[in-house]
């Protein structure tokens, strides 16, 4: 668990989610604990910092009850009694106070080692940390929150002093000037601004500096400028070559050497300061760096950049024009303006090009940039192998496709630019919509991102995958459409984004040319593996891809190699703008029905496989192994649906509905069913009765049950009684007895489940044992039911599968809160949540929050009961569980009727009302509670 106290104080668990802490008290007393995490804190500094120097009277008695909240909301063990006090058993570094200490004075330590570079890169992590005013929720830890902001400002000026050593001066003035307003008696700050302006050729400015200070210091304090900043003065009089040397007032900042070849650019450099501090410590650190990534993605931006804020001589070489590989060192010579030497009288040069450069760069310090060679690898890495070997004041910096495979390379990727989440709180903290604004605002003066344009913004970028150009390319489109215009165009990217600068290179005018360009550099075997790999949605293993598209990995590593496709986490994925050429590529081809069949046999015998091991000690391993194939897993199944191959999609919906079960995907996998279905009409398969069950089930599980499902629903329970004992469909035997209703005779249910169970495989087994014990709840036979749990818990436990563990240990729950025992009830159902979180099922998370919350209210802890329920109803709003949002619904109308708050306790549970579905056997408990809340509601309303 991490806590953040830098800003308002937060608990966030190992999913990143934060913790529900309750009422301003219990967040004062976690922001004291963490502030000294793993050391005890005496209960006399608690109450001091919580209550300030006249605390109430019983604050002793009030102390051990924010405890107690705490330590239910964060796990018993995290905090600890002592004889002198209470601990946080956290490691400082999950603390972000402590952690910023740490990264502040290891920062510090780089400036003072010299080494701006890890200064800078330690400083602002450090920095970053901070979310608004340290120690917000103890207001009365004065002392300790100002000693926090202190340290903030000099992390700062470290910082800002790392950035001037790595000659930054244009950059940081603005941000030094702020500073210094706002600090107007801080010294070292306003020497830091001289420097600044002088580095950026503004000697009279720095100087004013100086004098402004002088007065201020003598005018409020009566005192002369320190050593710091008297030193500044100083050395800004003699013009000290410490300072940096002083550019004319509007030059480059950068422009200190010669800078052959390098163009002044007209736009802002967006979303790339953390690559180019990267790029910029690999070229002090290895003398040959390749930027590699795909077209579009921004790598020749970036060494432009690159070699403007470069120290040294700079001569930087277009390759894009040059056809012949023969001809690369002589475009270097020419971007070097070193003319060609006397010819021979045959016409040839005396001396070859590659040793006229050896001869001109010998004694050289230079780095020389090598742009856009990706249709000249072999030519450029024997050039550049020759003269690093030669010259060693050389440096080479090389953009492409691919890296040129030679000894001494340091390859650094250059990605699309980082892309918003769907459910990010500020669109603009990310680069991808950064560059979209500013190059919108070029193109449509005033255009800003707001609330009414960012979802269609986001939208856009993602669309593009974050690639630099096609942004560009959409954002200069705004001169014509509108932002929403854009957004809906762009499943044809290719004619929406037709163009681009005129004075660009051809194939970096259009989105279309800038991939053509990378697929005309490909062999036969590589673009016909490029066009089928287009089947794949969310990427592909290399197994995977050599099954389906029928080539040897070896061309999938090739791909890799050439950045048409990208290595993550074990899987080659397409970004979506070059799958899209693909795709079209595939439909020229005649190859698109081929290769979905392929694709979506391969996902049934993946699943066919998986399935079982679902419900073993192997799940967690399982699950994330689907959770990779997720979109793929509905893509085939479509296909089997749009292609008539009906078979196949009833066997594919059924061997997938364990691990959508599981996960909560419960609306996508019900749209699957219910167009299968239809597809189906009146048609059946012999001997796929129970994958027809299991589709028509599918349907059913997001609540929505019209009359088709309530028709299809009754056919499965003529088909397949509720005892009936799957023979390949394991997964039906629990969902049969959930959505098709309750058994007609719970004795003769049990009885069957009893005579049954001992002859089941381990699995169905377990699941038998919670089966009869939810039937001997029903019938009332309590301690038998409970027997019956616990041999289906032992069962479950056995085989190493927690998803039957959690939902007996739910049954058991249930038992216990019936029983009015809440404490045992809330114990259960947070061994449930732990359990449901392993595996991240986050409708049965949703659940036991439920449960915990019902225990809670039970213990008369309405906030906590309140902060349960919330947190439930936006787990479960998230996967479309519409009895658990129900359930949450109904817990929260609960509370707002206990607080009295009538009109809020009715809009709750009438909402949930509506939610809860009335054709599950399953949701009983819950319509029942509600309809109980709801005659409450209506007798405190008919009393008042």
């Amino acid at each position: 668990m991490r806590f953040q106290i830098l800003g308002p104080t937060n608990a966030l668990g190992g999913d990143g989610e934060p913790v529900a802490l309750g009422g301003p008290r219990v967040r004062a007393l976690l922001t004291l604990l963490a502030l000294h995490a793993g050391r005890v804190v005496s209960a006399e500094q608690l109450v001091d910092g919580m209550y300030g120097p006249r605390p109430p009277e019983g604050v002793a008695n009030a102390l051990q009850s924010q405890v107690s909240r705490l330590r239910r909301a964060l796990g018993r063990d995290l905090v600890e009694f002592h004889p002198a006090g209470y601990r946080l058993v956290a490691d400082p570094q999950d603390v972000d106070a402590r952690r910023f200490e740490m990264l502040a004075q290891a920062g510090r330590q780089a400036l003072a080692g010299g080494d701006p570079g890890q200064a800078a890169t330690l400083l602002r992590e450090a920095l970053e940390l901070w979310r608004g005013a340290p120690l917000a929720d103890a207001p009365h830890a004065e002392a300790a929150a100002t000693a926090l902001a202190e340290l903030q400002l000099t992390a700062t000026e470290d910082r800002l002093q790392a950035d001037l050593d790595l000659g930054r001066h244009r950059e940081l003035v603005a941000e030094l000037s702020q500073l210094a307003a706002a600090h107007p008696l801080r010294e070292r700050l306003r020497a830091q601004l001289m420097r600044a302006l002088y580095g950026s050729g503004r000697q009279a400015e720095a100087l004013t500096v100086y004098d402004e200070a002088r007065k201020l210091l003598d005018d409020e304090l009566g005192v002369e400028p320190g050593a710091e900043l008297a030193a500044a003065h100083l050395a800004v009089l003699r013009a000290d070559p410490a300072l940096g040397t002083p550019l004319p007032a509007g030059a480059p900042a950068a422009r200190r050497s010669p800078r052959q070849g390098v163009r002044a650019q007209l736009t802002s450099f967006v979303g790339r300061a953390g690559e180019l501090d990267q790029l910029g410590e690999r070229l002090r650190a290895s003398r040959l760096v390749t930027l590699i990534g795909p077209g579009g993605a921004g790598k020749t931006r970036l060494a432009t950049e690159a070699a403007e804020r470069a120290t040294g001589d700079v001569c930087f070489v277009p390759l894009a024009p040059v056809t012949d590989g023969a001809d690369v060192a002589r475009a270097v010579l020419a971007a070097l303006d070193i003319r060609d030497a006397t010819l021979h009288h045959s016409g040839r040069p005396v001396v070859d090009p590659g040793t006229r450069l050896l001869t001109a760069l010998a004694d050289r310090s230079l780095l020389l940039v090598l742009d856009n060679c990706e249709h000249l690898v072999a030519a450029t890495a024997e050039l550049a192998d020759l003269l690093l070997a030669a010259c060693p004041g050389l440096r080479v910096l090389v953009t492409g496709r691919e890296a040129l495979g030679i000894t001494g390379e340091s390859i650094l990727p250059v990605s699309p630019l980082r892309l918003p989440p769907p459910d990010a709180d500020d669109p603009l903290d990310y680069p991808a919509v950064q560059l979209f604004a500013d190059r919108a605002a070029a193109v449509r003066h005033g255009f800003t991102v707001d609330a009414d344009n960012a979802a269609q913004v986001v939208r856009i970028c993602r669309a593009l995958d974050g690639l630099p150009l096609g942004i560009e390319l959409a954002a200069a489109r705004l001169r014509t459409l509108s932002v929403s215009d854009i957004a809906a165009r762009l499943d044809d990217r290719f004619r929406l984004l037709a163009r681009g600068s005129r004075t660009a290179l051809p194939r970096h005018q259009t989105l279309r040319a800038v991939v053509a360009w990378s697929w005309d550099l490909l062999d036969e075997s590589e673009q016909r593996l490029a066009r089928r790999l287009s089947v794949f949605v969310g990427g592909a293993r290399p197994e995977a891809a050599e099954r389906v598209c029928g080539l040897p990995e070896e061309v999938l590593f090739s791909l890799a190699e050439k950045s048409l496709v990208e290595y993550v986490d074990g899987r080659y994925r397409m970004l979506e703008t070059i799958k899209a050429y693909c795709a079209e590529r595939l439909a020229e081809a005649g190859e698109v029905a081929e290769l979905r069949d392929a694709h979506a046999d391969y996902y049934l015998d993946l699943v066919v496989k998986a399935d079982p091991l679902l419900r073993t000690r192997e799940q967690l391993e399982w699950l994330a192994r689907l959770d990779e194939e997720s979109d793929d897993l509905s893509a085939a199944a479509r296909w089997a649906t749009e292609s008539r191959r009906l078979e196949l999609g009833l066997r594919l919906l059924a061997y997938s509905a364990c691990y959508w079960w599981m996960r909560g995907h419960r609306v996508t996998s019900a749209s699957l069913a219910t167009e299968l279905l239809a597809a189906l009409g009146a048609t059946r398969f012999e001997g796929l009765e129970e994958e027809f069950a299991m589709c028509v089930l599918i349907t059913a599980w997001t609540g929505r049950i019209d009359d088709q499902v309530r028709e299809r629903l009754a056919e499965v329970r003529e088909l397949l009684p509720v005892t009936y004992l799957p023979v390949r469909v394991e997964f039906l035997m629990m969902l049969l007895s959930m959505l098709t209703g309750p058994p007609s005779n719970f004795e003769e249910t049990y009885g069957a489940l009893m005579t049954l169970a001992s002859a089941l495989p381990p699995w169905p087994r377990a699941l038998s044992y919670s089966g009869a014990a939810f039937v001997l709840q029903v019938m009332g036979r309590v301690d038998e039911a409970v027997a019956q749990f616990e041999l289906s818990r032992a069962a479950f436990k056995a085989i190493g599968e927690r998803w039957g563990t959690a939902l007996v240990l739910s049954g058991l729950g249930s038992l216990n809160q019936e029983q009015g025992d809440y404490t045992a009830a809330y114990a259960l159902a947070d061994e449930a949540v732990a359990l449901a979180r392993e595996l991240d099922a986050n409708t049965e998370i949703a659940e036991n929050l439920c449960r915990r919350g019902d225990a809670l209210f039970g213990l008369a802890d309405t906030a906590g009961a309140q902060a349960e329920y919330v947190l439930a109803a936006e787990l479960s709003r998230r996967n479309g569980s519409v009895e658990i949002l129900a359930w949450a619904h109904c817990g929260m109308g609960v509370v707002a009727l206990s607080r009295g708050d009538l009109d809020e306790a009715r809009s709750l549970l009438t909402r949930a009302r509506d939610e809860c579905p009335d054709d599950w056997y399953s949701t009983r408990e819950i319509r029942v509670r509600i309809d109980a809340a709801l005659a409450e509601l209506s007798r405190t309303v008919s009393g008042r």
